[in-house]
């Protein structure tokens, strides 16, 4: 988990607040040369740290936090938004163009996952009804061009190349000429990186700037290589000016500085956040989010916002009618799985519940339940369509469960289980079914909602 250190080291030295009912100004400069601490040992720009920790002091020894019922939470809420105003306050939103496709000009070192996030990129402007156009003018690394085509393939976005031997100035230029004539309205453009910053780079960089005019020239940076982050994001915005930054690899053991530094150095908004390897790993940057992820208060929006993406919603609500009238099958229970798969691992959506934090987490394997859930669906997938819309055939067949043990390579104790665990649920719906009955019947009945 990203800024795992961090969050935990802050939920500490609030916990030790918490605990009295008083705050002295003793009290707030001993947490915050804990804070101070852990936003250092975390990576954050050292300059970065003297000022937040200045900001929040200053705002933390005013009379409504000494003075409140509940001091500890005031200099929790303070921190919050303090940490917020770091990272941007809101959301940025991409700039479109108002008439012609829109350019977006993806630029950073090697390594930082740039041919990777032009496809995530691309595949989240696809399902917002963009028609993205992915350009190929890394003309420098060896099999740069075939990533990208790679990537263009595996969600369906055309990829544009003129090949290694044309300068990746006119590429791009032929690239928005294409985009005009096939229609489509984004061009987004990957550029040459290096191993370090050097002045060929840069110059290539500002020529294919001046050539087509991007509406967004968007620094692509590795989370996890922390104050160096900052510094490449300082050398490219000098040079390019650039409009944001996306984060790679937030998902990974990043320490969090460069995302607590780089918009306070560039003062350029962060727009977007890679958190895992797949395609859609790709999130809107939220500050006000990830400061209360940080603060282990959860993100609950964020949540909701993956489920309503994941979630197909009129088959949650068969599936819902199915279970509260007590027809749901086997097929249900697969299609349910399949639902939250969507969501993504277990430990990621824990994550975003409020009031959990890494501690709480540690000693759960989630691997585990992982393996159980693909166990459960391996199990369902070697039943007979007969079988899977009739669940009692099996529980009364001790042929017919060896036969699914052995087809889904599991044993008949687990075969029992997963049986167990649905006759069970079919009778908590039952349970809940009557309750709704009988509170129709009474006072609750004559109430709106209740009707």
């Amino acid at each position: 988990m990203a800024f795992e250190g961090l969050s935990s080291k802050l939920q500490d030295a609030f916990k030790k607040l918490k605990g009295k009912g008083k705050l002295t100004e003793k009290d707030i400069k001993e947490a915050m040369r804990e804070v101070k601490l852990a936003l250092l040992e975390a990576d954050v720009n050292f300059k970065v740290v003297k000022q937040f920790v200045s900001n929040v002091s200053s705002k933390c020894v005013g009379s409504e936090v000494l003075e409140s019922l509940t001091p500890a939470q005031q200099v929790i809420k303070i921190v919050n938004e303090e940490l917020t105003n770091l990272m941007g306050q809101t959301e940025s939103k991409l700039n479109y163009a108002d008439n012609g496709p829109t350019v977006f000009m993806l630029v950073g070192l090697q390594g930082a996952g740039k041919t990777t996030m032009c496809g995530k990129l691309a595949l989240h402007l696809r399902k917002k009804n963009k028609k993205p156009l992915l350009v190929a003018c890394d003309i420098y690394r060896p099999a740069a061009i075939k990533q990208l085509e790679v990537v263009g393939k595996q969600i369906d976005v055309p990829v544009f190349t003129l090949g290694d031997k044309v300068k990746a100035v006119d590429i791009a230029k032929a690239g928005i000429a294409h985009a005009k004539e096939h229609g489509q309205n984004i061009v987004i453009i990957d550029t040459a990186g290096r191993l370090h910053i050097d002045g060929e780079l840069m110059q290539e960089l500002e020529d294919v700037k001046a050539a087509v005019n991007p509406k967004e020239i968007l620094l692509v940076v590795d989370s996890m290589t922390g104050q160096d982050a900052v510094n490449v994001a300082e050398s490219f915005n000098n040079t390019l000016d650039i409009s944001g930054v996306i984060l790679t690899k937030l998902d990974g053991d990043t320490r969090g500085g460069a995302a607590l530094s780089i918009r306070h150095v560039t003062q350029k908004p962060i727009k977007f956040a890679g958190i895992g390897e797949k395609m859609n790993d790709i999130e809107v940057f939220h500050p006000d989010r990830m400061a209360s992820r940080i603060l282990g208060m959860g993100d609950v929006l964020s949540l909701i916002e993956k489920a309503q993406q994941a979630i197909d919603e009129d088959e949650a609500k068969k599936l819902s009618d199915r279970m509260m009238n007590q027809e749901f099958n086997f097929e249900d229970f697969l299609a349910m799985m399949d639902q939250m798969k969507k969501l993504g691992p277990i430990n990621k959506l824990m994550e975003m519940v409020p009031g959990v934090n890494s501690k709480q987490l540690e000693g759960i394997d989630f691997a585990e339940g992982e393996k159980q859930i693909a166990k459960q669906k391996a199990i369902i997938q070697s039943m007979t369509a007969k079988e899977r819309r009739n669940p009692n055939l099996i529980s009364s067949s001790s042929s017919r469960k060896k036969r699914i043990a052995n087809g889904s390579g599991t044993t008949i104790q687990e075969v029992n289980k997963l049986i167990k665990g649905y006759e069970m649920a079919k009778k908590q719906m039952k349970q809940m079914k009557s309750l709704q009955k009988n509170a129709k019947k009474g006072l609750f009945g004559k109430l709106p909602f209740m009707s």
